[in-house]
């Protein structure tokens, strides 16, 4: 549980999930979305969460290239868990970074 953990709960693990919660992304879209993400790093982020079946890569057959990326449906299961906790962060982040 360790690994998948590391995978879902790293720092760009987590934007990118919370991005792809809102429906289907292109490259360009999900790098904008995910703010300050480099574009190793969201690769690398895309590849492993691929790899784990918690995000679905659609690449059309056209030219130029496109591709999408989405939650499978173990990924919209993960999210609809893990929705609870990012509202929970949003709603108390500024109070943590403020101390109070």
């Amino acid at each position: 549980t360790r690994v998948v953990l590391d995978h879902v709960m790293s720092k760009w693990g987590v934007l990118v999930l919370l991005a792809l919660s809102d429906g289907t992304l292109r490259w360009g879209e999900l790098r904008r979305a995910v703010d300050g993400i480099s574009e190793k790093m969201l690769a690398s982020t895309l590849r492993t969460l691929e790899a784990d079946g918690i995000v679905h890569r659609f690449a059309h057959a056209t030219i130029p290239p496109r591709v999408d990326y989405s939650l499978t449906e173990r990924g919209t299961d993960l999210m609809t868990r893990m929705r609870p906790l990012i509202d929970w962060v949003e709603d108390n982040a500024g109070a943590i970074v403020d101390g109070s």
